[in-house]
C-alpha cells in the first residue's frame, strides 16, 4: 500500500491465493467468508479486504482484477495497460492454490466458476479515462448468472466448515452469496461513475 501512495512509475503483480501460501496455508485479511484455514478452522466469519478498492481510492493508480483461466484476453490487455500507464499500477491475479483443496487439474474450471458466479469480478481502473470525463473503472465481467455454492462446494476449504457444523456451513455460505452480491453491484455503480473534468481557463487553473 505505502509504494502504492506513491507517485512511481511501478508495477505490482499480486498472485492472490487468499492465504500465507509460503508458510503453510494461514488465514490473512486476503481470506473469504466462510474458508477454513489455519488460525480460522471454523470458516471466516468476515469478508477478505478489497485491496483493489483501496488502490483505487488513491485515485492515480492503475488497478485491474484478472483471472487468467477465465479471460485470457481481459488478463492481457490489463498487463498491456498496466505496462504502458505512466505511474503506479497494480494487478490482482486470481490464483488456485493447494490450500483450496481441489484437484487443480480442474484449476481452469473453477477459475470459470470463480468469475461466473461473482466471486471474482474482473475489471480494470485506468485513472486515464477518468482524466477524460469517462467511468474510469471497466467492469469486464457479466452479472452473475450462477449461485456462489456452485464454486464453494468444489473446495475443500470451505466444506471443511459443512463437515464440522452444517448449519454454521450454511449460514456462512449464505452470508458470502450476500457479500458477492454487494461487492458486484458495487462495481457495477463504480463503471458508471464520470468524474467531472476541470477545464483550464486563461489566468486560471484546471
Amino acid at each position: 500500500d505505502h509504494v502504492l501512495s506513491m507517485d512511481r512509475n511501478i508495477n505490482v503483480l499480486v498472485l492472490d491465493t487468499e492465504v500465507y501460501s509460503n508458510t503453510g496455508g494461514q488465514s490473512s485479511k486476503a481470506t473469504p467468508l466462510g474458508a477454513s484455514a489455519k488460525f480460522a478452522i471454523s470458516g471466516r466469519s468476515i469478508g477478505k479486504k478489497d485491496l483493489a478498492l483501496e488502490a483505487m481510492s488513491y485515485g492515480h493508480v492503475y488497478v485491474a482484477r484478472v483471472a487468467f483461466g477465465a479471460n485470457y484476453n481481459q488478463t492481457v490487455k490489463a498487463f498491456v495497460e498496466a505496462e504502458s500507464y505512466p505511474g503506479p499500477s497494480l494487478i490482482l491475479a486470481y490464483s488456485p492454490c493447494i490450500a483450496h483443496g481441489y484437484d487443480l487439474r480442474f484449476g481452469v474450471e473453477q477459475t470459470k466458476l470463480a468469475v461466473e458466479t461473482g466471486y471474482w469480478p474482473l475489471f480494470r481502473y485506468d485513472p486515464r479515462r477518468a482524466a477524460t470525463g469517462a467511468p474510469g473503472l471497466e467492469l469486464d465481467s457479466r452479472e452473475p448468472k450462477k449461485e456462489l455454492a456452485a464454486f464453494m462446494n468444489n473446495e475443500t476449504r470451505f466444506r471443511m466448515v459443512e463437515r464440522m457444523d452444517p448449519e454454521r456451513y450454511q449460514r456462512l455460505q449464505k452470508q458470502a452469496q450476500v457479500e458477492a452480491d454487494r461487492r458486484f453491484s458495487l462495481y457495477q455503480q463504480l463503471a458508471e461513475i464520470k468524474i467531472p473534468v476541470g477545464q483550464s481557463t486563461e489566468g486560471g487553473e484546471a
